[in-house]
């Protein structure tokens, strides 16, 4: 590829070696993992509750490292760094912002998730019970785009930055990745996802700990905050940047790192509210802890762009100048920084091929840990809202989990194509994540709507986002083709032109929603047994109070699937009646235990309220700080960094990674010591039958005589 010239450092049989031999080695340690879980403990990857759901019982601590794996794409890491290169010290600010704010809101969907629907398995499925099938298609479709434009970013921006480094056929990195991660997702389910997104994530921290400390403390390039200073200074004068003040480096008021801020708020909704590996750790956590989860997994996140790009970013820009950067004397072209090498030729440029072969591990590590979360979701979508919806709603636990196989190995399939087929006509991780929210924005907002508006119409659900997204794609061409006279790769993703888009998409849907729910505030109304008992049922439960319960059966008889003011839970924690099917169809799930019983129940109203506070608190700190306060202050003054406060600003985003660190590597551990524990005894009770030390007791000698 042309965005690998001069930064090939490593034979292609590297790339082959890190993508097919660590991703085995992943999947060995998954398998085995798995076959642990289904011996010692009480969670069986056959049943499709597990497989697709982790039963609903995952603590706070792996929920918040999930979301920080799923969240950490390769964009993350590459172009988290692209805009700290091309905009200054703004870019990683801006990028850590308008990223977390969404998991942060997202806290709120989690909540109702618990409280009107804790039998669902998608989003889908509660759009359907509420706003009927019509609706279902808009939001399936929506979810499924969402998972392949997000699939993309991180398989293509990975593949993309493996072929330039090491000389690795693009295609097969493109075939490989998604293929290595699906062979342990198969085995484990949501839950061996978990467990990998911790592993990948420890892993992930690894790497940018020796990164930073080699940028702030050891290396003879840099070594120092004050020196890094001094670099960027001069970097200022040989690569001024339009647009800041001064053109400098240490100026955080960028006109155009401002239009990026904006383009990456409205695509950060997108690929959080409309993607169903996050509505999936919303639905495995345990209820009382949901919010707490995704509070931690927010302030997390925030820290590796905020503190990875201000390392590896800015040190790309400060390097451009030395010998040793990959590229000397010249500064990266516009194709190798659209495709995110800037972190990559930080890296070379500190550890020669050890940082390069470095770079590609932690690469791998966000992308097969994300990849391996948009591998579960899409196939429990295709499986719980295609397959039981659609073809056989009576079906089995055992084949709902063989459906699932099938969607993993077709989806991994699909997605590398795609990826192919998008190298193949130029365009790179930038512009897919530059355009993304243009395509689905107009479905995000009306999605997190049809819980958190309890008014919200069908007409509305249906119809804001096919508007938002023709009048989105409206906006895109005519603003691209009026600014920059064609309409071409290159012009399409010019950051300003897909803004106007993005904008229209995404504000156009939102708006449309609260319009035509206002017009039209007529709401669907399920009867069909089949979707209250998807949506929203209790195993064990018979879904006629006087009707005996039976092992097949599943009911609600607290849980909304139509609104909040019919059935369910009111604002004001009253259960109301729902009408009663007239008959109930069995779900095919298996009979499960009464700790698994109670987190398919609806939360408490209490709980309910208090959650509710602490999500709203947490996302008006977070707003009124970290998007308002601190940037638009910091743009406003036109304040060019002194070395006292530069020093003081690297310092912060490097406390802030130990922050991430303690809350994705040591909290999990801490929580799950008696999960541990438990394994661990059943490993060494095996292990001593195995060797024969374990001596028959008394009561197996008289059980073996009689």
């Amino acid at each position: 590829m042309s965005t690998g010239n001069g930064l090939k450092v490593l034979p292609s049989g590297a790339g082959y070696g890190i993508v097919i031999g660590i991703g085995g080695i992943f999947a060995v340690l998954m398998l085995g993992i798995t076959w642990m879980q289904n011996r010692y403990t009480r969670f069986s990857t056959k049943q499709a509750e597990e497989f697709n759901t982790a039963s609903r019982s995952v603590k706070p601590g792996l929920i918040a490292a999930g979301i920080v794996s799923s969240w950490t794409w390769s964009a993350t890491l590459l172009t988290s760094s692209t805009f700290a290169y091309s905009y200054g010290v703004c870019g990683p600010m801006w990028y850590g912002a308008m990223g977390t704010f969404q998991i942060l809101l997202f806290a709120l969907i989690a909540i109702k998730i618990k409280a009107n629907a804790p039998g669902a398995h998608t989003f889908p499925e509660i759009v359907l019970a509420r706003h009927g099938k019509v609706a279902h298609i808009t939001y399936l479709f929506n979810g499924l785009a969402t998972n392949m434009l997000v699939g993309a970013c991180l398989v293509l921006g990975g593949s993309q930055v493996v072929a330039a480094i090491s000389g690795m056929n693009v295609y097969a990195a493109c075939f490989l990745i998604p293929l290595v991660v699906a062979a342990y997702v198969i085995a484990g389910g949501l839950r061996s996802t978990f467990i990998a997104d911790y592993v990948h994530t420890v892993v992930l921290f690894v790497a940018i700990f020796v990164f930073a400390f080699l940028m702030y403390a050891t290396s003879d390039l840099v070594g120092s905050p004050d020196r890094l200073y001094d670099l960027l200074l001069k970097a200022s004068d040989t690569m001024p940047i339009p647009g800041n003040v001064d053109e400098s480096y240490l100026s955080f008021r960028s006109v155009d790192g401002l239009v990026f801020a904006i383009d990456l708020f409205a695509a950060g909704f997108s690929t959080v509210w409309l993607d169903q590996a996050y509505w999936q750790r919303a639905i495995a956590s345990k209820p009382e802890t949901s919010v707490r989860a995704y509070i931690l997994g927010g302030v997390a996140w925030y820290g590796i762009p905020f503190g990875f790009a201000t390392a590896m970013g800015l040190g790309c820009a400060a390097l451009t100048g030395d010998p040793r950067f990959p590229t000397y004397p010249n500064p990266l072209s516009a194709a190798q920084n659209a495709a995110g090498l800037s972190s990559p030729a930080t890296a070379i440029t500190l550890l020669g091929k050890g940082g390069a072969v470095l770079m590609l591990v932690l690469l791998f590590m966000a992308v097969t840990s994300s990849t391996s979360a948009e591998l579960i979701a899409v196939s429990s979508l295709l499986t719980f809202d295609v397959y039981k919806t659609y073809f056989k709603p009576d079906s089995t636990s055992a084949r709902l989990v063989q459906i699932s196989h099938y969607g993993i190995i077709l989806y991994a399939l699909v997605l590398a194509t795609f990826c192919s087929i998008l190298n193949a006509v130029g365009l790179t991780l930038t512009w897919l994540l530059t355009i993304l929210a243009i395509i689905v924005g107009g479905a995000s907002i009306p999605v997190g709507l049809i819980l958190l508006w309890k008014r919200m119409s069908t007409v509305a659900a249906v119809f804001a986002p096919w508007i938002g997204l023709v009048c989105g794609l409206t906006a895109w061409f005519i603003t691209t083709w009026k600014r920059s006279g064609s309409i071409t790769v290159a012009t399409s993703g010019d950051t300003i032109n897909a803004v106007a888009g993005n904008v229209t998409s995404w504000g156009v849907g939102f708006i449309m929603a609260v319009v035509l729910t206002l017009v039209f505030p007529a709401k669907y109304a399920s009867t069909d047994a089949r979707h209250i008992a998807r949506s929203n049922k209790i195993q064990g439960i018979s879904a006629h109070p006087t009707a005996p319960a039976t092992p097949t059966e599943t009911a609600s008889p607290t849980i909304a699937e139509k609104d909040d003011e019919k059935v369910g839970l009111e604002t004001d924690g009253e259960p109301r009646s729902a009408p009663e099917p007239e008959s109930f169809i069995p779900t095919g799930n298996e009979i499960v235990d009464f700790l698994e019983q109670k987190t398919m129940e609806p939360m408490n109203p209490e709980d309910v309220k208090k959650a509710t506070r602490l999500a709203i608190g947490a996302n008006l700190i977070f707003f009124c700080f970290a998007i308002i306060l601190v940037p638009f202050t910091l743009f406003g003054s036109r304040y060019i960094y002194s070395r006292t406060f530069f020093r003081g600003w690297v310092v912060v985003s490097f406390i802030w990674i130990w922050v991430s660190m303690i809350i994705c590597v040591i909290y999990p551990v801490v929580e799950s010591t008696g999960a541990l524990r438990e394994v661990s005894k059943g490993l060494w009770r095996d292990l001593t039958t195995l060797l024969g030390r374990r001596k028959p007791k008394a009561t197996d000698r008289s059980e073996g005589t009689a």
